[in-house]
C-alpha cells in the first residue's frame, strides 16, 4: 500500500531552542513519509538556520518580514506536497506515534479538521487544550486548560474548532475551506478557520490519543499586543460570519459585553488598546464588508445550526484574571448567551 505523504509546516519567529526540540521530537516519528517545511518570519536569533544546518532535510522558506501567523503559514501551504497537512507550533514536542493515530482518526471520522490533546511542556501532567470552544459572543477557549490530565479527557469528541497549535487536516479539506485569513495577523486565527468549517459542515475533533506538549506564548504572552489583537480578531470574526439578521439579534448582548470589556481593559490599563481595536475596525470597515459578502456566498449551514454547539461559557485563564471575576463575567456571558439563543 502507498503511504501518503504528510506535509508538517512549522512557522518560526525567533523561537530559539524550542524550534530545535520541536524538529528533534518529529524526526523521531514513527511515520516515515514526511516533509518538514519550515516557513520562518524574519528571525534574528538564527534558529531557523541553526536547524537547517542539524537537519538538512527541511524544507526552509525564509521571510525577507514578519508575515504573522496566518500568511506565513498559507506560505508553508501553498508550497506543500503532501496529500495531508499538519500546522505545527515551534514551541511544541510531539510523540513517535502522533501521526499514526492523526492518519486512524481521520480515516474514521472523515474530511474535518482535527487537534490533539495537547499538555503543558513545563508540566506534562496538566492540560493545555482538550478541544477549542468558541462562545456566541465570538470568544474562544482551550477546554480543560490548567487543569490535571484525567479520563475525563481521554475521549474523542467533536469540538468547536481545532487548536493552530497543532492541527491536522488534508490539503482536499483546506483547498475547500481556504487558508488562514491574513486580516488576523496572528490570535483567533484558528477560530476563524474552523468557524468557516462550519458554515460549509466541515466539523473540527479531539483527538485525545495523540498526545503534544505546547509551550505556548512565546511571542506575545500576555501583552497589550495579544490582548488587541484578540479583541480586534473577535470582532473581526462576528462582523464576517455572522449574517446581518444574527448579528442584530445578539447585539444587545453583544454591547453588554462591550462596556464590560472596556471595564476590563481600563483595569488593565490598556484602554488605548480597546479604542484601537474600534478605530481599525471603522477604518477596515470596506475590507469587512467585502469578507461578509464572500462568506455569505458560500454559506451552507445556518448561524442558528452551528450556533446550536457554540458553548455557553467561557474557560477564562488565571494569567488574565482572578478566579471571582471570571465566575462572575461567566454568569453574565452564561444568561446573555441562554437569552440570545433563544431569541434567535
Amino acid at each position: 500500500m502507498k503511504i501518503p505523504k504528510i506535509s508538517i509546516i512549522i512557522l518560526n519567529y525567533n523561537a530559539g531552542d524550542l524550534l530545535e526540540k520541536c524538529i528533534s521530537s518529529i524526526v523521531k516519528s514513527n511515520y516515515e513519509n514526511i516533509e518538514i517545511i519550515l516557513v520562518d518570519n524574519a528571525s534574528q536569533d538564527h534558529s531557523h538556520i541553526k536547524c537547517k544546518e542539524k537537519f538538512s532535510q527541511i524544507k526552509l522558506i525564509e521571510n525577507k518580514e514578519n508575515l504573522g501567523y496566518c500568511e506565513g503559514n498559507n506560505i508553508g501551504i501553498k508550497s506543500a506536497n503532501g496529500e495531508y497537512i499538519i500546522i505545527l507550533n515551534p514551541d511544541t514536542e510531539v510523540e513517535s506515534n502522533w501521526i499514526e493515530e492523526f492518519i486512524k482518526e481521520f480515516n474514521n471520522h472523515g474530511d474535518g479538521l482535527y487537534q490533539p490533546k495537547l499538555l503543558a511542556v513545563s508540566d506534562k501532567s496538566r492540560i493545555n487544550s482538550a478541544g477549542n470552544m468558541m462562545n456566541i459572543f465570538g470568544f474562544g477557549f482551550s477546554s480543560g486548560k490548567g487543569k490535571k490530565d484525567s479520563k475525563k479527557f481521554g475521549n474523542f469528541k467533536p469540538i468547536n474548532y481545532a487548536s493552530g497549535a497543532c492541527l491536522f487536516t488534508s490539503k482536499k479539506i483546506l483547498d475547500k475551506i481556504g487558508l488562514f485569513d491574513p486580516y488576523l495577523f496572528a490570535y483567533h486565527d484558528d477560530l476563524e478557520l474552523g468557524w468557516r468549517a462550519l458554515q460549509l459542515g466541515i466539523k473540527s475533533f479531539y483527538v485525545p490519543t495523540v498526545i503534544v506538549y505546547h509551550a505556548e506564548s512565546f511571542s506575545f504572552k500576555w501583552s497589550s499586543k495579544k490582548f488587541y489583537l484578540l479583541e480586534r480578531n473577535r470582532w473581526y470574526c462576528i462582523l464576517t460570519h455572522y449574517s446581518k439578521s444574527t448579528f442584530y439579534k445578539i447585539l444587545p448582548g453583544l454591547i453588554i459585553i462591550e462596556i464590560i470589556m472596556i471595564l476590563y481593559f481600563l483595569s488593565k490599563g490598556m484602554l488605548k488598546e480597546k479604542i484601537r481595536v474600534l478605530k481599525d475596525l471603522i477604518k477596515d470597515r470596506k475590507l469587512i464588508k467585502k469578507r461578509y459578502n464572500e462568506l455569505e456566498k458560500i454559506k451552507i449551514i445556518s448561524d442558528k445550526k452551528i450556533i446550536e454547539e457554540f458553548s455557553n461559557f467561557i474557560e477564562v485563564p488565571s494569567e488574565v484574571s482572578n478566579s471571582s471575576s471570571s465566575k462572575l463575567f461567566n454568569k453574565i456571558i452564561n444568561f446573555l448567551g441562554n437569552i440570545t439563543k433563544k431569541i434567535i
